[in-house]
């Protein structure tokens, strides 16, 4: 293939990624540049380079991003024969998002999972190259998946590369490896220019077109088409001042205008129809009366190729001849393409173009448009389903049906994600007339949006004034109204103001019910009115019938009560099976936040390295999809790691966070967490000032945690009545349960507070009954409270003992300000921190680490990939570089390998 003209060093990445290909890595690429740059020439040195291997090319079209999928299709559509060999929740997906098959609507990861499988198995036979041309333009869904992919692509052979067009899509594809494709060289563009001019042009004229044309290629090609002999004279009359892809599309709608009537149709039948299908645009085009011969003008123009698919010389050929179109013309192509797309076949882009041909409302078209919109619906196409919907909506009459159609779009919409469009839509809707049961979707989708908005206090009014007008209308979805209320009242906290009584008042006077919901309102509002103490027995109960597949919206306060109960079995199992069935579902909306919790309780678990992993995850998640971890996870094991400057930065940060979203339950973890950090310092009087500050609001779950942070730092600072009260207060909480969480906890402040002398006694109850619940790192402070206790009461080979003992734990777990204390403690008895003997420290990634602890419980390679998104090709490359790294050759030598770092 021909050198393209200046642009040498971009052929060379592309043919580096080839290569990279070949060798069996994977490669993600997104060529991004303004129109006309020559990104589309790009792509097709790159898929007609000799040894590519097998090519797959995709484009977005304007007219089809509103239909779901429409994109991904093109890119798997080739590839099904490979279907089979994923594994079955996987092939699901896929066969439903695309239609090839019946059932319950696919999450997006498992599809974008169900993709990434796709590719990997299809280059087992040889590279695979995708190539995505204009990724502006694809569908939502697409955009979605084929995002998830690549950033999850790693050592199948597979290479992603997409053109997009910019400034107006920089935030598409983000973060992923991009070139920039600029304009020419002055040198290569002028070339290039002396290709197009049709005669001799005064110097003067070309340069001020290779000027104002900035080194754009289709600019340099088209624009002297464009131009009259007088411009081409004496320049370009004032254009300069529109944008460039502005002034060659006007070129373009020029070069159009000159064509016969009959062409210029045709041309907008092929710019209309979205597929490039050859045998439609025939077939439209007969009955639009035009012949076969009124493709030629264009084609001759260079304005379009008809081969086995319709191409246009650029996208801004398809955009020119729409808008050259006047209303009429564009309707009447709509309904020649609606007239010859079969029902059966592509019932949805018939109902679309059948839409677009209508002249006013059109019951008929708008029930097509719904039943659309439930197909798109049953695929997962959230968007898509929204379009359908509101274009039902225009072409709807009847107000009661417009009114339901409009609630059913912003249902869709806010699914979606898109929360401005839901709320307008709900404005149509609510112009009725309504019936009760749409009343009341209205007041809890509109409280929906307002907490998806802002979780904090400015959430909490319209929560409960839906709720109270849900009353009346449906009980249930009332006190779950209620119980959202509550809960954004949480997290607001402090900055809530009288919020949280406020609203539990409100929820206490709602309607009783039995179902979970209404016992959890009744639970919660008994906590916030009446104590932690009278509530204990109702959240105990309703914990337990909490589910994690049929009470999503609940799961994660379910979490956070199992605190005020002190049931740490609940606290880890629920933790792990939220993250377990986020996993297998593929739920967006749940797997951050549930990535989180299981964080927070693997650090208490003193599993630090194993939160570290699953928090890698979900920064990378978050980076993947758009879905922000919940920053208290992160900033408690920072605490707990104790290295002073970067916990600081983290405790720091969350406050800013809590300040800026209203989620002042955050300034409680943040208080917390640096009496943590203090306390592991060995600052007490530090501790002691931002415990009291994490205890001067009840924030749920986090109040016991400081509770016990503020009895040490109190009673190591002296301030004995302040430790007394505490221990007090804390008891108050732990003596209404008999867990050994809460009895461990319990002796824990009864030792640090004790005038009796049973604190050796107490120390070691705590323990024991720590170490019992699984609070591993509990234990170990309580260990060394009781070896500094010890030492100060001159026993110093028994104090030696217990500090040795925290001190490796510590140090093995990874809680270095707390190490380190035990050391300075061990080193005043005369004794020396030792660490346990290990063989060579082994620097495996987060990633490898979190295969590796897999791989060493059983798991197979696609189990692994499906846990982590991953492709199986890409679990089997990073186990052979784990193997090497560890000095093995075998997964049953995994756990031993592991334990030994």
């Amino acid at each position: 293939m021909p050198a393209l003209t200046g642009r040498q060093a971009e052929q060379e990445t592309l043919d580096r990624l080839i290569r990279g290909v070949r060798a069996g890595e994977s490669r993600v690429l997104v060529l991004r540049g303004e129109a006309g740059t020559g990104k589309t020439a790009l792509l097709d040195y790159l898929a007609e380079r000799p040894g590519a291997g097998r090519v797959i090319r995709a484009a977005g079209v304007e007219p089809e991003s509103e239909i779901a999928y429409a994109g991904l299709q093109q890119v798997c559509a080739p590839l099904l024969d490979h279907l089979d060999r994923l594994a079955e929740p996987q092939r699901q997906a896929l066969s439903t998002a695309f239609g090839l098959s019946a059932g319950d609507p696919p999450e997006a990861l498992v599809v974008g999972l169900a993709v990434l499988g796709l590719l990997a198995e299809a280059a087992t036979d040889q590279p695979l190259v995708c190539v995505v041309d204009d990724a502006q333009w694809l569908d939502r869904m697409s955009e979605v998946i084929l995002t998830f992919v690549a950033r999850r692509l790693d050592a199948e052979s597979v290479a992603l590369v997409f053109g997009v067009r910019s400034p107006d899509d920089e935030q598409l594809l983000p973060d992923l490896p991009e070139l920039r494709i600029g304009g020419l060289a002055d040198a290569d563009a002028r070339l290039l220019l002396e290709s197009a001019l049709p005669g001799p042009v005064d110097a003067r004229v070309r340069d001020q077109i290779v000027a104002e044309t900035r080194g754009n290629p289709l600019a340099l090609l088209e624009l002297p088409r464009g131009l009259t002999p007088a411009e081409l004279a004496f320049g370009f009359d004032g254009q300069s001042a529109k944008p460039l892809a502005s002034r060659v599309e006007q070129g373009f709608q020029r070069r159009i205008a000159e064509l016969p009537e009959p062409t210029r149709r045709l041309l907008l039948t092929a710019a209309v129809e979205p597929v490039g299908d050859v045998t439609l645009l025939w077939r439209a085009a007969e009955r639009l009366g035009l012949d076969l011969d009124a493709a030629a003008p264009a084609e001759a123009a260079d304005l379009i190729s008809i081969g086995t698919r319709v191409r246009f010389r650029h996208p801004l050929v398809r955009s020119a001849s729409r808008r050259s179109a006047g209303p009429a013309a564009l309707r009447a192509v709509h309904h020649a393409l609606a007239e010859v797309t079969d029902p059966a076949q592509d019932p949805d882009r018939r109902a679309w173009h059948r839409a677009h041909a209508a002249i006013g409302p059109d019951e008929t078209v708008a029930a097509e448009l719904e039943e659309s919109a439930d197909r798109a619906l049953a695929r997962g196409g959230r968007a898509a389903a929204a379009a359908f919907l509101e274009r039902a909506v225009e072409l709807t009459t009847d107000p009661a049906r417009r009114a339901g159609r409009a609630l059913a779009a912003a249902e869709a919409r806010f699914a979606a994600g898109a929360i401005a469009e839901a709320a307008q839509l709900l404005d149509t809707a609510e112009i009725g007339p309504l019936d009760l049961a749409q009343l009341a979707q209205v007041q809890r989708l509109r409280a929906r949006l307002a907490f998806a908005l802002n979780t904090g206090r400015s959430v909490v009014p319209p929560l409960l004034e839906a709720a109270g007008r849900l009353e009346q209308l449906d009980a249930g979805l009332s006190r779950e109204t209620y119980v959202a209320a509550i809960a954004a009242a949480i997290n607001a906290g402090r900055l809530g103001g009288d919020d949280l009584r406020r609203t539990a008042l409100a929820g206490r006077e709602a309607p009783r019910g039995e179902d979970v919901t209404g016992r959890l309102l009744t639970g919660l509002s008994t906590w916030v009115l009446d104590g932690h103490a009278a509530a204990v027995s109702l959240l105990t109960g309703v914990v337990e019938d909490i589910g994690t597949e049929n009470d999503l919206e609940l799961a994660w306060l379910s979490s956070a009560v199992t605190h005020e109960i002190w049931d740490a079995g609940a606290y880890f199992d629920r933790s792990a099976d939220l993250l377990g069935y986020a996993r297998a579902s593929g739920r967006l909306s749940l797997l951050g936040a549930t990535l989180s919790f299981r964080a927070t309780a693997l650090v208490h678990a003193g599993r630090f390295a194993e939160a570290a992993t699953i928090l890698a995850e979900a920064d990378a998640l978050g980076a993947t999809v758009g879905v922000s971890p919940h920053p208290a996870s992160a900033v408690i094991l920072a605490a707990y790691r104790g290295r002073e400057e970067e916990a600081t930065a983290a405790i720091d940060a969350c406050v800013g966070y809590a300040r800026a979203s209203g989620v002042g339950w955050n300034l409680g973890v943040a208080a917390y967490c640096r009496a943590v950090l203090c306390n592991g310092l060995g600052r007490y009087a530090e501790a002691l000032t931002a415990a009291q500050e994490a205890v001067a609001f009840e924030d749920l779950a986090v109040t016991q945690w400081a509770l016990a942070e503020l009895v040490e730092a109190a009673a190591r600072s002296g301030a004995d009545d302040v430790a007394s009260a505490a221990r007090d207060r804390l008891v108050a909480r732990t003596s209404v349960v008999d867990t050994p969480w809460a009895r461990g906890t319990s002796a824990y402040a009864d030792a640090l507070t004790d005038t009796s002398g049973e604190a050796e006694k107490h120390y070691r109850t705590a323990i024991d009954e720590l170490t019992a619940a699984g609070m591993t790192l509990h234990a170990a402070r309580a260990q060394l409270l009781l070896g500094e206790w010890l030492r100060r009461q001159n026993r110093r080979n028994e104090g030696r003992q217990q500090l040795q003992a925290a001190h490796e734990l510590f140090a093995g777990i990874g809680a270095e300000a707390f190490a380190e204390r035990a050391a300075r403690e061990l080193a005043a008895t005369g004794g020396v921190a030792r660490t346990r003997t290990r063989g060579a420290e082994v620097d495996l990634t987060a990633q490898e680490a979190q295969i590796a602890r897999l791989a060493a419980a059983g798991r197979t390679n696609p189990e692994i990939g499906a846990v982590l998104f991953l492709s199986p090709r890409t679990v089997e490359w990073h186990l052979r570089k784990i193997f090497t790294k560890l000095g093995i050759t075998s997964r049953r030598a995994l756990a031993t390998a592991l334990r030994d770092q």
